[in-house]
């Protein structure tokens, strides 16, 4: 059987999707994963093939579920913001959520759920305090649309932007712990980790963190 691991890979790196990558290599081999959101599977297809973990999905499209079933994952249809009090406490060892908490109804609530039924948390979004962001808004008077944010205002899903000292933020009021942080700038790579919580917040223009209780 041909080896999947560099095709799962190199898929991450031609979509420019280094944060799947990050979030790859925080998972420990052999652990059991859900993934939220977990679109066409790209996540779980890497974490299969380089983490040999044990991959499960939630997506909420039919499309998306049918995308991950035709590439032989295990996933369901479900709602993140509805479905996880269905989950038994301690199912996982990770839960995901990739480039996906700014489109939950309820992020917090989410994230409390998630921290419930796994070990750890890991979740990955775009900053909004990002300085472009910023500088598209106070100059130009007009919501972003960019690589990380592309959509326009009108159809965009996302209904809870949030800056990465937003969710720094959230987590302790949650009593959660930032067992690790990594932040991406423009071109995807990570910015120095003793940088200030303000520079992050600044340059950063996505950022991968991963949380335990």
């Amino acid at each position: 059987m041909m080896d999947q691991r560099p095709n799962s890979v190199a898929q991450a790196k031609a979509a420019g999707r280094s944060d799947l990558l990050l979030v790859a290599d925080m998972v420990d081999h052999d652990s059991r994963v859900l993934d939220l959101g977990c679109g066409d599977g790209a996540l779980l297809r890497l974490l299969a093939d380089t983490r040999n973990v044990d991959a499960r999905g939630l997506e909420i499209s039919q499309r998306g579920v049918n995308d991950c079933v035709a590439k032989g994952l295990s996933v369901i249809q479900g709602d993140a913001d509805t479905d996880l009090a269905d989950y038994p406490d301690d199912a996982f060892d990770y839960v995901i959520l990739s480039q996906t908490i700014q489109a939950t109804r309820h992020p917090r609530l989410v994230l409390e759920q998630m921290l419930r039924i796994g070990r750890r948390a890991i979740v990955s979004f775009p900053n909004f305090g990002h300085w472009k962001v910023r500088l598209e808004i106070g100059v130009h008077g007009r919501m972003p649309v960019s690589g990380n944010l592309p959509f326009s205002w009108y159809e965009t899903p996302n209904i809870h932007f949030c800056t990465i000292r937003d969710f720094l933020t959230l987590v302790t009021e949650m009593d959660a712990k930032v067992e690790r942080a990594i932040v991406l700038d423009r071109s995807g790579t990570p910015m120095r980790t003793g940088a200030s919580s303000w520079m992050w917040n600044l340059l950063g223009e996505q950022a991968v963190i991963m949380l335990r209780r």
